[in-house]
């Protein structure tokens, strides 16, 4: 479970509409964010998924963590998996395979 820099941050990233199951199909979500990325972005409300990345928080200004997209890549391959061709662990699904490395 990932700790937001801030309230508002969180009551954004954790938003559930009562109306879309899709958070990229409901207005009043504003942020999208990949847990096993550890990706902030705004949500680009044109009927896509597309989405800006921020590298700080639009409410309390902190700076957002560092993306972990080619660390993900990178643990997939070093385990011989190809995340396009082969099924991808668990706990590769959200920000549980962090947990298990090394501090950088």
């Amino acid at each position: 479970m990932t700790n937001h820099c801030c309230q508002a941050m969180t009551s954004r990233v954790d938003f559930r509409c009562e109306q879309h199951a899709d958070p990229f199909a409901c207005l009043d979500r504003l942020i999208a964010f990949s847990a096993k990325f550890q990706e902030y972005g705004l949500i680009i409300h044109d009927g896509g998924t597309s989405s800006v990345g921020i590298g700080f928080c639009p409410w309390c200004g902190q700076r957002l963590p560092e993306s972990q997209r080619d660390r993900w890549f990178d643990e997939l391959e070093s385990r011989g998996i190809d995340p396009w061709e082969d099924e991808v662990p668990a706990e590769f699904q959200d920000d549980r395979w962090l947990a298990s490395l090394p501090d950088d």
